[in-house]
């Protein structure tokens, strides 16, 4: 019987996994190597070789609501969008609350973790540490939980960029930009448009001479605000939304969703189309980028071809001299240097995981990979669900298929991934958040039933189905229930008004005609949606509850 736990990481995945050790009666070491909680959101002015790594202005861009963990909302006061301070300040609050500190090792840092010689017996594994001083010591655990993420180790391509070399300027990853300050007046290229590339174009163009954003596919560009100013998560990642997706053709969502983009600006006339479909790769995300285009203050240019001297020459044969500053926001490599290689195979460009967290070769489920995920929502729910699923494993509560169901399973999420998304080496791994969280609460007993709340709770059903799917939802049955959860789920558009109520205006009451008619004509949609999607994906108690009417009515 599982025990005791090794956590490496006390970031966000981290936090989480040590809360669930101690739900389900384990109990949890925490090693990490840095002097403090939150991981990538612990801001440090210097990067530190083998962490995460962000930049002084960093805002997320997920909404509160959207990103906290399910049984404690972020304070109410806090903005919807917060900086990387707040954040930190929000794990901190989540700590202390259900007192986990006690239970991490700072400054330690995990060097190596190998099965013990008797581990077709036990399932144990032995962790060598190492804490400040160098001392190393070495540790028998039951069980272990990798949280240790995958933005750690910069991706720097340079023998892709012939020339480079002879580059006169200064070059760096976006893992070590911190601010535009050294860049004022200066010529920038920035390489790569995701969040990261993105991000650092607008704001070192507030600065520099001006700045030149390269991109080999090109990006769909979303902005956090929705409509009437509503996260723009909160309004679209919803149940009903979900069921959508399966209901209609992938092309015409594609088309529905990239034409109301380019209402808002033109991705083709702003040099933005990329390649792909808008629901083939995770958009950027980004309010400013579309007006430092309009305003000239960033130019969008297409790959590198080569580097002149202070020359960029790009493949479309245009070049820009007296460059400056490359920023090679070219993405990050992951990597397990403390497992052993015979855990972790590949499948693909992904690390073959059942699930995306178990390894399925071993002969012991006792190693879990918690927060090794990527979807358009944050991790802090994914990595909750997936610890509340590793614990009830870990604690004999559930089984694991067998290993060739489970490298099965592995082969077919790779093919379907390769299907549905643009998958490479430094995007290993993409899921929908809606059925991922969905299919893990499943394996925890605590995926809400959307039939189970219209016949016992019509209201929480209409916030359940209508609404975003918050974490909340993922408390209000099964193991691990939390008493709160309705009442979170009831006052979640509350929380998300309360940072805006800093001066009193007269509101407006009651719903226009043609609002009132959409949403009565969304209604009647949702009724033939449901009753399809419940068709296809029967909740197991479902059958069980017919039968009983069915024996009373007899």
């Amino acid at each position: 019987m599982v025990r005791t736990v090794a956590v490496i990481g006390a970031g966000p995945s981290g936090l989480t996994s040590i809360k669930s050790c101690l739900e389900e009666g384990l109990e949890p070491t925490c090693f990490e190597s840095s002097d403090d909680i939150g991981g990538l959101w612990k801001f440090k002015e210097v990067s530190e070789p083998n962490r995460a790594s962000i930049y002084r202005s960093l805002t997320i861009n997920i909404s509160k609501e959207m990103m906290c963990y399910s049984d404690f909302p972020i304070p109410a006061d806090y903005p919807n969008y917060m900086h990387h301070s707040r954040i930190l300040q929000y794990f901190r609050l989540y700590a202390e609350h259900f007192k986990l500190l006690q239970f991490i090792r700072f400054q330690t840092s995990v060097q190596s973790v190998r099965q013990r010689p008797d581990f077709s017996h036990s399932g144990q594994w032995e962790v060598v540490t190492e804490n400040k001083e160098g001392e190393k010591e070495t540790h028998v655990f039951d069980s272990v939980i990798v949280c240790s993420g995958h933005y750690s180790y910069p991706h720097l391509p340079l023998k892709d960029f012939p020339g480079i070399k002879s580059f006169e300027g200064k070059y760096f990853h976006s893992w070590d930009y911190k601010g535009p300050e050294d860049l004022h007046g200066k010529r920038v290229v920035v390489i790569g448009i995701g969040n990261s590339g993105g991000d650092i174009a607008v704001e070192s163009s507030r600065v520099a001479e001006q700045v030149y954003l390269s991109t080999r596919r090109g990006a769909w560009v979303i902005r956090v605000l929705s409509d009437n100013g509503l996260p723009v998560d909160m309004k679209y990642n919803t149940r009903f939304v979900h069921i959508l997706f399966q209901l209609l053709p992938i092309n015409w969502l594609n088309w529905l969703g990239e034409k109301k983009l380019n209402a808002m600006y033109d991705h083709t006339m702003y040099a933005l189309k990329p390649k792909h479909r808008l629901f083939s790769q995770i958009p950027v995300i980004n309010d400013e980028l579309p007006n430092k285009i309009l305003t000239g203050g960033v130019m969008l240019k297409p790959n590198v071809q080569q580097i002149r001297g202070s020359s960029v020459v790009f493949e479309d044969g245009s070049v820009v001299d007296k460059v400056d500053v490359i920023v090679f926001a070219t993405g990050y490599n992951y990597d397990f240097p403390f497992l052993p290689p015979n855990v972790m195979h590949k499948s693909d460009h992904r690390v073959s995981l059942y699930k995306h967290v178990f390894p399925p070769t071993l002969e012991h489920p006792t190693l879990a990979v918690v927060g090794f995920i990527h979807a358009l929502g944050a991790i802090m729910p994914q990595a909750e669900i997936q610890s509340r699923w590793v614990t009830r494993v870990f604690k004999g509560h559930k089984k694991l298929p067998s290993k060739q169901a489970m490298l099965r399973a592995v082969e077919r999420d790779t093919k379907d991934m390769n299907k549905n998304y643009i998958i490479s080496k430094l995007v290993p791994l993409q899921v929908d958040f809606v059925s991922y969280m969905d299919d893990i609460a499943g394996e925890v007993g605590a995926r809400p039933s959307l039939v189970w709340l219209f016949f016992t709770d019509y209201p929480l059903f209409k916030r359940v189905l209508w609404g975003p799917v918050t974490a909340y939802q993922y408390r209000i049955t099964g193991p691990g229930k939390w008493s709160g959860a309705r009442q979170a789920i009831i006052t979640q558009f509350d929380r998300m008004c309360q940072p805006f109520k800093t001066r009193k205006v007269e509101e407006n009451q009651g719903c226009s005609v043609a609002g009132c008619m959409l949403k009565g004509s969304l209604t009647a949609m949702v009724g033939g949606g449901a009753a399809y999607y419940i068709y296809h994906h029967p909740p197991s108690y479902l059958t069980s509850l017919l039968s009983k009417i069915t024996l009373w009515s007899t």
